[in-house]
């Protein structure tokens, strides 16, 4: 019985997640309301707020939980969340591998496209999400600058910076990808991708 009721309570703050998620795109953050998401989910304001203390902790629930499992993040005490994979793929140098992590990232795009974007829209509306995106956004940069660490390339000073330039990059593709005349196809924006990405993040050959 237990297992059942906490499946139950999953199968509930999943749903919230999942409507708010919905709402939040097809309305904006700023005109969907408590009583939507709960509506929305098939239960009411009061189960909301058992699970949620207010519509920006359901924003931060989906940077912290969809966000990080989309692209596999793990939880860390040195940066809040970190991408094993991509500090590997970052330390071994390998132009080969830094395009296959930015392929395998892509695949992910529809679902961290609209999150970040209403995190974004979120935080010019709502004081306590602030600066939400571009602080998860450090945690990725931090990923970077840790392989470069690893491999001891570069000096110090250049680590971060480095790691700041390769996610602008893909963070402004990722956002526009689906809407911007480029005149490349997919495949092509990635391969161009992934050689600026060598190019920072690996020694010249």
């Amino acid at each position: 019985m237990a297992k059942l009721r906490e499946a139950q309570k999953q199968m509930t703050r999943r749903l919230l997640l999942e409507s708010g998620l919905d709402l939040f795109t097809a309305k904006g953050y700023a005109a969907t309301t408590v009583d939507d998401i709960a509506t929305a989910a098939g239960t009411t304001r009061v189960t909301f707020y058992a699970y949620f203390p207010s519509r920006s902790a359901l924003m931060k629930a989906l940077i912290d939980e969809r966000l990080n499992e989309a692209l596999q993040r793990e939880r860390s005490a040195e940066h809040g969340s970190t991408a094993q994979d991509l500090v590997a793929v970052v330390a071994g140098g390998s132009p080969a591998a830094i395009a296959g992590w930015l392929r395998r990232t892509a695949e992910n795009w529809p679902v961290i496209h609209p999150i970040i974007r209403i995190g974004r829209d979120a935080a010019v509306v709502d004081p306590e999400l602030t600066d939400l995106v571009e602080q998860w956004m450090e945690e990725a940069i931090s990923d970077i600058e840790d392989g470069l660490s690893a491999a001891g390339r570069f000096e110090p000073h250049q680590r971060r910076f480095r790691g700041v330039l390769a996610m602008a990059q893909l963070d402004f593709v990722a956002q526009n990808w689906g809407r911007a005349q480029w005149k490349l196809s997919r495949d092509q924006m990635l391969e161009e991708l992934a050689g600026s990405w060598s190019m920072l993040l690996t020694e010249p050959s």
